[in-house]
């Protein structure tokens, strides 16, 4: 079995810049990529454009030439193939890992498949994208309901409830307005979230002010069915019933907190962040770090690609003994 200086768990942007970071350190290194070269990005919205400009999310120091402002969706993954091919990144895709080991100086991977794999350091770079934030009401498991959008043509001259009012769930809403269908946005609060994309909000608004996008703002999914979903008004308590065709849970999404356990990291029970030094990204367990999202717990909104990239460099120069970089603080969103 190969002894690799690093192993990184996870294939987005983040653990491809770590990857590029070990090799620029001619470090052996394997990327552990439970699905494609940047899963999450290709299971985006097929129209959806990024939030940074390109030069915020390029890595590698490689230019993200774009036709616009803002990259789409098939332009990052065009863009991230490319710069793994051209740093020849050792990857190992549909590889999913299960727990990770350390005994005396060394870790051992440990993949669903059976591999295993060894090296003498290893970095978590697994994102949040799998992981769905649960309603957990009832009817939340039926064929009709999904945690993920991918585009609107399924969903012509039908009723869609969506629950969440960020920016998948507003995105989403818009596009599926444009493309004739019936659309209800449900959500607990009393307005869309600030966060949402500056240029998406008048959008939206107007759309709703002139009864295009109908919303259930104060409200909560109670049940779903077959046919309809059970709403509670959570100031008053009163109960209405929508008509649904489909219903997308766009509530967001949180790390993998059950593997990140699995692998001997500490979370707080309450964020579901991880113990890690804020300089080294190096969690409790010596020589085992983490990198990007995976490090925000719940609050996935205040690392992006911009800031979660440099957590590779800084990673690496401990890794290699040098002096350790200050990187980004937490990027608050106007």
């Amino acid at each position: 079995m190969q002894l690799y200086d690093v192993i990184i768990i996870g294939g987005g942007p983040c653990g491809l810049a770590a990857g590029i970071e070990a090799a620029k350190n001619g470090l052996s290194h394997l990327i552990l990529e439970k699905g494609s070269i940047t899963e999450s990005i290709r299971r985006y919205p097929k129209l959806m454009r990024f939030f940074s400009t390109a030069e915020n999310i390029e890595i590698g120091g490689i230019p993200f030439p774009i036709s616009g402002v803002k990259a789409t969706r098939n332009e990052a993954l065009q863009y991230y193939r490319k710069v793994a091919a051209y740093y020849k990144l050792n990857t190992k895709v549909f590889t999913e890992v299960d727990r990770v080991e350390k005994e005396g100086e060394l870790f051992t991977v440990f993949t669903t498949t059976g591999d295993t794999f060894s090296a003498h350091r290893v970095i978590m770079a697994t994102g949040y994208f799998d992981k769905p934030r649960q309603l957990g009401i009832p009817g939340e498991d039926l064929p009709h309901v999904s945690h993920y959008y991918d585009e609107p043509f399924r969903y012509s001259f039908t009723k869609v409830v969506i629950v969440g009012a960020a920016n998948s769930a507003v995105e989403a809403a818009l596009e599926l307005y444009r493309h004739d269908v019936d659309v209800t946005v449900v959500h607990r609060r009393e307005d869309f979230k600030p966060t949402v994309k500056y240029w998406l909000i008048p959008d939206v608004k107007n759309r709703v002010k002139e009864g295009k996008i109908k919303t259930q703002f104060n409200s909560r999914v109670t049940r779903i069915e077959p046919h309809q979903v059970h709403l509670e008004n959570v100031e008053t308590g009163e109960t209405s019933v929508l008509p649904a065709d489909f219903v997308l849970v766009l509530s967001g999404y949180t790390p993998d907190a059950s593997l990140l356990r699995r692998c001997g990291i500490e979370l707080d029970p309450e964020t579901q962040i991880p113990t890690f030094n804020k300089q080294t990204f190096e969690t409790n367990v010596r020589g085992l770090y983490v990198c990007g999202t995976v490090l925000a717990g719940i609050y996935t909104e205040k690392v992006f690609i911009e800031n979660g990239r440099e957590h590779a460099r800084a990673i690496l120069e401990h890794i290699m003994g040098k002096e350790v970089q200050p990187v980004k603080e937490l990027i608050d969103r106007i």
